[in-house]
């Protein structure tokens, strides 16, 4: 018969072997402060024991118990008095009896006061039996000896215990320093890790599942989605490469204006890549201790090498990556130590390491060309604002989880909003949003993303600021005279509608004017018409009042500062030529007149304010002529506009043709 048990033992030829006993590890350390707990809940046991078969008596009732001989043996200790009392033993009681009912006798009303405390005495003297154990505590009574030596009680003196002494006086004061010293301890490696960290890298590891964006959430960028498309590519795929000879580039820079989704985009790449992710903002590297920046820039590059292949995204470059300046003397520049430090990690990169660094900055005229360079940030992608379609492609992501009406038609939202970028669209969408649940919708209509372009554009409505009568007409002419230069010039944008509503902060009307198609290059023409659109609303109350009012301040700086542009930049002025005098400060920021600076001479500047004088002037005159031309119309507007306060522009061209069919019926009567 075959054994049905298997041997296990170990054999010499290839037999199996027994598999080794887990043995489990003892942790010493842990006994260390099991050991004293338990001396500590032995000692407690112990009295609490005692507690419960000895009882505490006041020093009266013990003092009466010695008088009685009742006490048989007692230790005195220096704190207390511990014994045997048997009040079984006669004699003496009665004798202290007889006494005390001599003294009722003589003093009846303290023995009725005690009455009271002899019925609870008695009580507890049921409780205890004729034999128990005491505890008193002791009191400084010199003839506490010659009276137990009278009654013949038992009686010794007791020293302190040496476990009791051990621990009250050494071992409880010691264990509370040692806790008090480990908190120390503890509080005080906590602020010195934090001042030895501060040299650490403070860049967030992003996971692809943490993000929730990909390039399916970005549009209107399909070129920069492209070029990063490929850098991912490479992080997942670097044979397909490096076996062509090809190098990945080290740094990869977002350019673009503010809001057009370069942060967005670096996100969707964190969502993309299987690869790490490291994120932060150029502002972290910077402290107020000298060295920190470039200490913190060593640790995010080793960092990330450990880690490779990886992406490191910095947001707002400009922070750190700014131009250096020649100083005189010795001075010790925190932040452009952090970029000498951030140019010699990117240089000291090695070929197809699988770190690339992923940045974006709004200002790039400012960064140091050092680390524009080839080698460095060798790629340069443009996050410029959307087109048309990519403006469409927006507003159908950000209408995703929205409910749209049948008649919301985005291709139209997107002709409206030209020059808007991704944040602006998604907060018309936003607000659209916002104004169907203050009406408690359902549903977005279409009316209510129109509202939301006027807000996000023009302003809120200013409903609580009440104008005057007087003031009200005076803004509707004004408003009525941009919209009728604007319709009797052929290159300005067509009239989209017109409001004489209070926006924002200190707009009292508003006058929008919407292009139906992106536009990126203007002739001279079209700019003087656009001079004339600008200065039709101070046109318009000169022809009507013969005088004009503070309400065109608006209007004369955008005027003046496009007058400027036309002289300066772009060599429209006979006199001044083709000297291009002014030199914008940012390339992606909306140049005010007050950015640029003017570089020519005293000479060439006064030629130039002549030049932008005769052209706001020869403008001013256009728009004041073709006002007076239509004066009929000018009155006909403005007094729609006081009566419903906003037309849209099929009134506004209703009732252009309507007064030009009145005109024309006119003057065939007259004929």
């Amino acid at each position: 018969m075959s054994d049905s048990k298997k041997d296990t033992t170990p054999q010499k030829n290839g037999s199996p072997e027994r598999e080794p006993v887990h043995v489990p590890k003892v942790n010493w350390r842990s006994l260390w402060w099991y050991l004293p707990l338990a001396v500590l809940l032995l000692w407690f046991w112990q009295d609490l024991y005692g507690s419960f078969n000895v009882h505490t008596i006041p020093y009266s009732e013990f003092k009466k118990y010695v008088s009685a001989r009742q006490v048989q043996e007692c230790k005195v200790k220096v704190s207390e008095i511990i014994g045997i009392v048997d009040r079984s033993t006669p004699g003496v009681v009665q004798q202290q009896t007889d006494s005390k009912s001599d003294v009722e006798s003589e003093s009846p009303t303290i023995s009725d006061k005690k009455v009271d405390s002899q019925t609870n005495n008695s009580t507890q003297d049921d409780k205890r039996g004729s034999r128990f154990q005491f505890r008193t505590v002791r009191v400084e009574d010199p003839n506490l000896v010659e009276e137990l030596v009278a009654s013949g009680a038992n009686f010794s003196g007791v020293r302190p215990g040496f476990f009791s002494q051990f621990l009250i006086y050494w071992m409880l004061p010691l264990g509370i320093l040692f806790l008090l010293w480990s908190f120390l301890s503890r509080r005080i490696s906590t602020v010195s890790q934090g001042m030895m960290s501060i040299g650490k890298s403070k860049a967030k590891l992003i996971a692809d599942k943490d993000t929730g964006v990909t390039f399916r959430d970005v549009a209107g960028c399909d070129e920069a989605k492209y070029e990063l498309q490929e850098v991912i590519d490479f992080l997942q795929n670097p044979e397909r490469y490096t076996r062509l000879g090809a190098k990945i580039p080290k740094g990869v820079l977002l350019l673009g204006p503010p809001g057009t989704g370069k942060t967005l985009l670096a996100r969707a790449v964190a969502g993309e890549a299987q690869v790490p992710f490291y994120s932060l903002s150029g502002s972290e590297f910077v402290e107020m201790f000298v060295g920190v920046g470039a200490a913190r820039v060593r640790d995010l590059f080793d960092e990330a090498t450990k880690n490779a292949p990886c992406i490191v995204f910095i947001d707002e470059l400009d922070a750190i990556g700014r131009q250096r300046s020649t100083h005189m003397g010795v001075v010790n520049d925190e932040r452009e130590s952090t970029l000498n430090q951030l140019l010699v990690e990117m240089d000291g990169f090695e070929a197809n390491v699988g770190v690339i660094l992923l940045s974006a900055t709004n200002r790039p005229e400012v960064i140091d060309r050092a680390l524009l360079r080839a080698g460095r940030f060798d790629r340069q992608i443009v996050v410029d604002d959307p087109d048309i379609e990519g403006r469409e492609a927006i507003l159908k992501v950000h209408a995703r989880n929205k409910p749209l009406a049948n008649d919301v038609n985005l291709q139209t939202i997107a002709k409206e909003t030209p020059g808007l970028s991704g944040a602006d669209l998604a907060n018309i969408m936003n607000e659209a949003a916002l104004l169907s649940a203050r009406r408690a919708s359902k549903t977005i209509f279409h009316e209510d993303i129109e509202r939301a372009v006027e807000k996000v554009v023009a302003g809120p409505e200013r409903k609580s600021r009440r104008m005057q009568d007087q003031e009200k007409e005076r803004v509707a002419y004004h408003e009525s005279g941009h919209a009728l230069v604007a319709a009797y010039s052929e290159h300005v944008d067509p009239v989209h509608k017109i409001s004489i509503i209070p926006r924002g902060r200190a707009a009292l009307g508003y006058t929008l004017q919407l292009p139906t198609d992106d536009q990126f290059l203007m002739t001279k023409t079209e700019l003087l018409e656009r001079l004339r659109g600008l200065l039709g609303g101070r046109a318009a109350e000169d022809v009507k009042y013969d005088e004009v009012s503070t309400g065109a301040e608006n209007d004369l700086e955008r005027a003046t500062t496009m007058a400027r542009q036309m002289v300066c930049m772009f060599g429209m002025s006979e006199k001044v030529g083709l000297v291009h005098c002014t030199r914008r400060e940012s390339m992606f920021m909306p140049m005010d007149s007050a950015d640029g600076h003017v570089d020519c001479s005293e000479s060439t500047a006064k030629l130039i304010d002549e030049e932008v004088k005769q052209l706001l002037d020869t403008a001013y005159k256009d728009a004041k002529q073709i006002l007076t031309d239509h004066r009929d119309q000018l009155e006909l507007v403005a007094s729609q506009l006081l009566t419903r306060e906003t037309l849209d522009a099929e009134t506004f061209r209703g009732l252009l043709q309507q007064d030009s069919s009145e005109v024309s019926g006119s003057n065939k009567k007259n004929h």
